[in-house]
């Protein structure tokens, strides 16, 4: 009865037998993994960019559209929300995507002039704009990338707006943003009387009721004062609007799609090596070894495959990271800081997607008769 000390190097010589092959499906399943860190990896900086703009503005309570997609809100509600005792503050805002150059994209923010949120940025030079006007306030970040200063001109869809400030904000997604009056970008995205969302902010909370209790109290107030609007929690915003979730789809395709390439590599790779060792298993099989045994082994060395295409992946996905963050297109999104429950997920994506692939070649290998694998040539 062979030992089961031998799995181990049964494993290292049938993977080092056909070294190239090997290096191939590793460096197949690596990319996978590397696109799977990076892009998820993105998707993660772009949702904390969110979050951040939400906690360091003071905002409780976003005031959004009862619907999947959410789209637009009254402007008149903010007369009916600003009037519930509940509510200390209440702003409308709207953003959107938007060409400035055809090199340069980026979210543009209408807000009121008196909004709440400019509390979170520091002017660095210039003021604000005034309602009305066409004029804006630009991010430091866009305003270096786009060679803007005070006084300067810039065009948004065919019209000229003067830049009256460069501010810094609290998150990559402010400060390579454009701020605008609300009335002009209403005017701009065809959306006059209409928002995107209302931010609130709650009043303290009682004396005696948990900040969570007073927050579903305050939630429930909102929704019963304004019928198919929904009040939601400042972080649950931040991680459901349609541009995280649109960057979330995306990574988590693309991701899977280079995923399902690499289990393909993997597949075909424990394919041939069955193939190649039909004699070698029957030989195994005829001193004793049982079909578990002969499937343990093609499955231990699919999983090796995926552990150091695991590895390799986190080490591309890493550096992938790095390089978005230094891209002045991305810089003001990314972030080089690595989640370790992201390695994690990745290393275990990496080692299911091998098992995954010797499933079947592991099979067809362990009901291998001995007679018929001896006979092979």
């Amino acid at each position: 009865m062979a030992s089961p000390l031998s799995f181990t190097g049964f494993v290292w010589k049938n993977l080092k037998r056909r070294r190239l092959r090997s290096l191939l499906t590793l460096c197949g399943i690596g990319m996978a993994i590397g696109a799977f860190v990076g892009l998820v990896g993105f998707s993660h900086a772009f949702e904390q960019g969110w979050q951040s703009i939400y906690s360091s503005s003071g905002i409780d309570i976003a005031v959004i559209q009862q619907t999947f997609l959410n789209t637009s809100v009254d402007e008149a509600a903010g007369a009916k929300l600003k009037a519930l005792p509940v509510v200390a503050q209440a702003t409308p805002m709207i953003y959107n995507l938007m060409d400035l150059t055809p090199e340069v994209n980026a979210l543009v923010y209408g807000w009121k002039a008196d909004s709440f949120e400019f509390q979170s940025l520091k002017v660095l030079s210039g003021r604000r704009f005034q309602d009305g006007q066409a004029e804006v306030m630009l991010g430091d970040l866009l305003a270096e990338d786009l060679k803007k200063q005070v006084g300067d001109t810039m065009e948004i869809q065919g019209t000229p707006f003067k830049v009256v400030g460069i501010y810094h904000g609290g998150s990559g997604l402010e400060a390579g943003a454009v701020i605008m009056p609300l009335d002009q970008l209403q005017q701009l995205s065809s959306m006059q009387g209409k928002v995107s969302t209302y931010h609130v902010r709650l009043r303290p909370t009682p004396r005696g009721m948990s900040a969570e209790a007073y927050r579903k109290e305050a939630q429930a107030e909102i929704e019963a004062a304004l019928p198919g609007l929904r009040a939601m929690p400042a972080t649950e915003r931040a991680n459901n609007n349609q541009f995280v979730r649109m960057a979330q789809g995306s990574a988590w395709g693309t991701s899977l799609i280079a995923l399902l390439i690499g289990i393909l590599g993997i597949a075909n790779t424990m394919a041939m090596s069955v193939f190649e060792r039909t004699r070698e298993i029957g030989v195994l099989r005829s001193l004793g070894w049982k079909r578990r045994q002969v499937l343990v082994l093609i499955e231990l060395e699919a999983g090796l495959l995926g552990l150091g295409g695991g590895l390799l992946g986190i080490v591309l996905g890493w550096c992938a990271l790095h390089v978005l963050a230094i891209l002045p297109q991305t810089a003001s999104i990314a972030s080089s800081s690595f989640p370790w429950a992201l390695a994690v997920e990745a290393l275990g994506l990496a080692v299911l997607a091998g098992l995954a692939a010797g499933a079947l070649p592991a099979w067809r290998g362990a009901k291998l008769a001995p007679v018929e694998a001896l006979r092979h040539v």
